[in-house]
């Protein structure tokens, strides 16, 4: 490929990272140790992509903010050690994902970024167990920026790596996802194998939505020719 220099910007939890069993494991541990029904599995996947406190409110709008906020760190807690527990095979990555990344990392032109609703904390941990720290080249996380779907850390990704929102676009799976694209003026692209259903994504403004990681490459390219 030949042209202006790209930006890739992927989503992380439901999109690289199949964290389900993890987040669900970690929630249930939080809401528990507070004496609290845990929410249901479709609860908890509806607010993966948000910021945790904002998450938190959703799924117990009851709570006043001080149980809510044992509630976030009862999860990050919870998240934590189950990570020690278990290292990467809570959090594997997706059939595919590596090998596209490594294809995106190869072309000269491209250059790959992180929007995530997870803390700094969480995703250099995430980076270190997968051995991903030499792909991304602006990483963007929940401890600075609004939560999604605010366009901030998009905004932020176009200013690190300088390239004009016309030619970045973002891989997610939730309607957050697709909604911070559009705020922020970007193409967006949704994936059938993460946490909100493809219809969804598809009402909320996605290009596209892929069904296998092995798509990811021919749609850019046909993006990319269209330009």
């Amino acid at each position: 490929m030949t042209g202006p220099l790209r930006l890739v910007i992927f989503d992380v939890d439901g999109t690289l990272i199949d964290s389900q069993a993890h987040i669900l494991a970690a929630m249930a541990a939080a809401f528990e140790g507070e004496g609290m029904l845990p929410p249901t599995r479709e609860e908890t996947l509806a607010i993966v992509g948000l910021s945790l406190p904002i998450g938190v409110a959703r799924l117990a709008p009851e709570a006043d903010d001080l149980l809510q906020g044992r509630l976030v760190e009862g999860y990050k807690d919870a998240f934590a050690r189950l990570r020690v527990e278990n290292g990467a095979g809570l959090s594997p990555l997706y059939p595919g994902a590596r090998a596209a990344l490594d294809w995106l990392a190869g072309q000269d032109e491209v250059l790959l970024g992180i929007a995530t609703g997870k803390s700094r904390r969480g995703m250099n941990h995430l980076i270190e167990m997968h051995g991903l720290s030499r792909l991304f080249q602006t990483v963007q996380v929940a401890d600075d920026h609004p939560s999604k779907p605010h366009p901030s850390m998009i905004e932020a990704c176009l200013r690190e790596t300088g390239v004009d929102a016309e030619h970045a676009v973002i891989l997610g799976d939730t309607v957050f996802d697709m909604e911070m694209g559009r705020s922020a003026g970007i193409p967006t692209l949704g994936v059938t194998w993460g946490y909100h259903p493809a219809e969804h994504l598809a009402e909320a403004g996605a290009r596209v939505v892929l069904s296998d990681f092995a798509d990811l490459a021919p749609t850019l390219q046909a993006m990319w020719g269209e330009q």
